[in-house]
């Protein structure tokens, strides 16, 4: 699977996967303000954004496997993987399959524990909805939880743009993320196992990969660094690009 990617500049590659349900539009961002550190390279997710969804079993492994494809036909040997929220989440099952690719890690507003069962139903009852009724679930249950209070209240632009991205995703798409996302493992063994630098990113206002699942990744790292965005969500990287790429550049330099 070749997934379509945007990139930018040069340098030390960071692969940024993004969130569920949004697709790499969610960096711009990150491609404007980075570019000058590193070459940021953003995929979108099979299915989601430019990329199509294939045939396979919903599986992260699939997804993992996916961005090795994608480094391959960059010429990429090793580059630093990081993701926010379900990008976490792959890239997570990334330095469990593909170790030796990894030069350094980033984890923002994600979680290393499997779903437990209520979780997993929910996940299933929302891949229902949408296959049957399109993105109004999504808008309704799911967008007010991606960014925080500040972000809800006082930067109506960014909730707006965010809630556009949700309603772009399609609904094949989603329902098989959702259930790729309701089969993952735990990931602290492969997170204690980690021979490279992490950098944890938690939004200070997260409600649904609060700051505790934050630390907990952190401890399980032996090399790691936590940083909380203030005045942000779920989505750190959306709401305070300026702060989440001032934590990436300092990370990335002193990689070497």
């Amino acid at each position: 699977m070749r997934l379509y990617s945007r990139s930018a500049g040069d340098g030390v590659p960071v692969v940024l996967l993004h969130a569920f349900p949004l697709s790499s539009a969610m960096w711009l961002g990150q491609r404007e303000g980075l570019s000058g550190v590193c070459r940021v390279i953003t995929p979108d997710l099979r299915g989601f954004g430019g990329s199509v969804l294939g045939e396979e079993e919903p599986s992260l492994a699939v997804m993992a496997d996916d961005v090795a494809e994608t480094l391959d036909a960059e010429g990429i040997e090793r580059a630093v993987i990081g993701g926010q929220s379900m990008g976490g989440y792959v890239t997570m099952e990334f330095c469990r399959r593909h170790p030796d690719r990894v030069l350094g890690v980033i984890l923002a507003d994600t979680k290393a524990s499997a779903d437990p069962e209520a979780a997993r139903a929910n996940r299933e009852r929302i891949a229902q909805a949408v296959t049957e009724h399109g993105s109004k679930i999504l808008l309704d249950e799911l967008a007010p939880g991606l960014v925080g209070p500040t972000t809800r209240e006082r930067r109506p632009m960014v909730y707006g743009r965010v809630r556009g991205l949700v309603q772009a995703a399609p609904p094949a798409a989603v329902a098989w993320a959702s259930r790729a996302m309701a089969r993952r493992p735990d990931s602290f063994d492969t997170l204690r196992g980690l021979k490279v630098p992490a950098l944890v990113i938690v939004g200070e206002e997260d409600e649904l990969s609060p700051r505790a699942d934050a630390e907990a990744m952190a401890e399980a790292v032996p090399d790691a660094t936590l940083v909380t965005i203030e005045e942000a969500g779920h989505l750190s990287a959306v709401e305070r690009p300026e702060a989440f790429n001032r934590a990436v550049a300092e990370f990335v330099r002193n990689l070497g």
